[in-house]
């Protein structure tokens, strides 16, 4: 199963529902990119599995300031 490895969000499941309420079960895809990230105190390049709300986040903050938020270390996630 996809998963993001900062957020952990994977895929939820839900329920179709017709006109007639006949109900079947669908599975709502979470929006996981891979994408390659610098770290300029590390000056390098790290490739990691994330969600869209994760990326939002890194370029605002940067990787190492979400990962101590996250009380994870570069180590986990690589």
């Amino acid at each position: 199963m996809r998963q993001c490895v900062l957020t952990g969000k994977r895929a939820s499941f839900g329920k179709n529902v017709s006109h007639a309420h006949n109900k079947t079960s669908k599975k709502q895809s979470t929006n996981i990119q891979k994408k390659r990230i610098y770290i300029p105190e590390k000056n390098k390049f790290v490739r990691i599995k994330v969600s869209a709300h994760a990326i939002r986040t890194i370029e605002k903050i940067g990787l190492l300031l979400f990962l101590k938020k996250k009380g994870l270390r570069l180590q986990d996630i690589t």
